[in-house]
C-alpha cells in the first residue's frame, strides 16, 4: 500500500459567499460542488477544484459562524497551489495588487519559486511553481487565463512542538519518505513525500517547540486528505486497527470513501478514495450550480435549503 499523494484539503470560513467570490472569481477555481456538511447539515461544504475535479486539486470549506482562528503549533499553517512557471508567479502577483489581496514577494523555498498570500479571511496560502509537471485540467469559464491558472494543491504544511511522534507516524504508519530538510527563516522543516513525489505529494513539517497551541476558528484549517487507491481503501482500514490507531473507521462520503484519525500532535488527517469522483450526481459540465446531497439526505432537502444562505453561482 502506497499513498498517492495529497487529495484535498479542508478548511473553515465564517463567510460562504465572501468566500465563494475569492476562490473563483480572484483565484479562479472551479466550484464542482456545493454540498452540505453532513454530519452538520446547516453548513456548506464548498468544494473548489480544477476544471473535472480532479483529486489532489481541490480545496473545500466548511460554512461555520466561527470567530477567527488564532494562529500557532499543532495545525495545518500553510496551503501551496500548484502553478507553473516564473512569468506566472509574476502574473499573480500583479493580479494580487490589483484586487488588494494580501501578499508577499516571489521568493525561493525549498528550491521552488513561492508566493506567499491570504485570503480575505487570513487563511494562509502560497503559489509553489511546479515546473509544470504532470497533468493539468484548465477551465475555459474561469477568469484566469489557462496557463496561469491554478494546477492543484501542494505542498500543504503543518506545525508541531515534537517532532519524533508525527515523523514515526507519518513513516512508519502512513508509509512516508522523509526527504530533506531545509531551514525558513530560523525553522526546521522536515519534507516527507508519497507515491511519485513532486510538489503535490508532499507534506512538510514545521517544528516549532515553543509555539503555542492554535485555537480553530475562520481562517484556519481543518484536515488534510490524502489520496489512496480505492482498491486498497479496505487494507487501509485494516492497518489503522492492527496498529491499534484510534480512527474512525471507514465512512462514505458518496463522492470519495474516507477514514479519518489524529496524529500525535492532535492534526486531524484523512485517507480518502479517487472515486467515485463528483460527478457521481451531477453531469461534469454543470458540476456546483445546483445543492448537491447524498441520497441519505436528499429527504431532508427542503428542511436543508432553508437553513442556508444564498450563494451567488452566475460563475458557474
Amino acid at each position: 500500500m502506497q499513498l498517492k499523494g495529497i487529495h484535498h484539503l479542508t478548511a473553515v470560513t465564517a463567510d460562504a459567499p465572501g468566500n465563494y467570490a475569492f476562490y473563483t472569481d480572484t483565484l479562479g477555481l472551479r466550484l464542482v460542488k456545493k454540498t452540505v456538511n453532513q454530519d452538520q447539515t446547516e453548513a456548506y461544504h464548498l468544494f473548489y477544484a480544477d476544471a473535472v475535479g480532479s483529486p489532489g486539486t481541490d480545496i473545500t470549506f466548511f460554512d461555520f459562524p466561527a470567530p477567527p482562528e488564532q494562529r500557532g503549533s499543532q495545525s495545518i499553517s500553510n496551503t501551496a497551489f500548484r502553478v507553473a512557471g516564473a512569468e506566472t508567479l509574476q502574473w499573480w502577483q500583479q493580479r494580487f495588487d490589483e484586487r488588494g489581496v494580501r501578499h508577499g514577494g516571489v521568493q525561493e523555498r525549498d528550491g521552488r519559486l513561492t508566493l506567499d498570500f491570504e485570503d480575505p479571511e487570513g487563511q494562509r496560502l502560497s503559489l509553489v511553481d511546479d515546473g509544470g509537471a504532470g497533468e493539468a485540467h484548465s477551465w475555459d469559464r474561469s477568469p484566469v487565463p489557462a496557463e496561469h491558472q491554478i494546477r492543484g494543491l501542494g505542498p500543504i504544511t503543518i506545525s508541531v512542538r515534537q517532532r519524533e511522534p508525527t515523523e514515526a507516524v507519518l513513516t512508519r504508519l502512513l508509509g512516508m519518505e522523509h526527504a530533506r530538510s531545509y531551514d525558513h527563516d530560523g525553522t526546521e522543516m522536515l519534507v516527507f513525500s508519497m507515491g511519485d513525489g513532486g510538489a503535490g505529494a508532499e507534506l512538510h513539517v514545521a517544528v516549532q517547540p515553543g509555539v503555542p497551541s492554535a485555537q480553530p476558528g475562520a481562517g484556519g484549517v481543518h484536515h488534510v486528505a490524502f489520496r489512496v487507491d480505492d482498491a486498497e481503501y479496505q487494507a487501509w482500514a485494516e492497518h489503522l486497527k492492527d496498529v491499534r490507531m484510534p480512527n474512525s473507521g471507514p465512512v462514505d462520503r458518496y463522492y470519495f470513501r474516507s477514514l479519518y484519525f489524529r496524529e500525535p500532535n492532535g492534526i486531524l488527517m484523512e485517507l480518502a478514495t479517487d472515486g467515485p469522483g463528483f460527478d457521481a450526481d451531477e453531469p461534469l459540465d454543470s458540476l456546483g450550480e445546483s445543492l448537491a446531497l447524498p441520497p441519505f439526505l436528499e429527504p431532508q432537502r427542503a428542511q436543508i435549503e432553508a437553513r442556508l444562505k444564498p450563494l451567488e453561482t452566475g460563475a458557474n
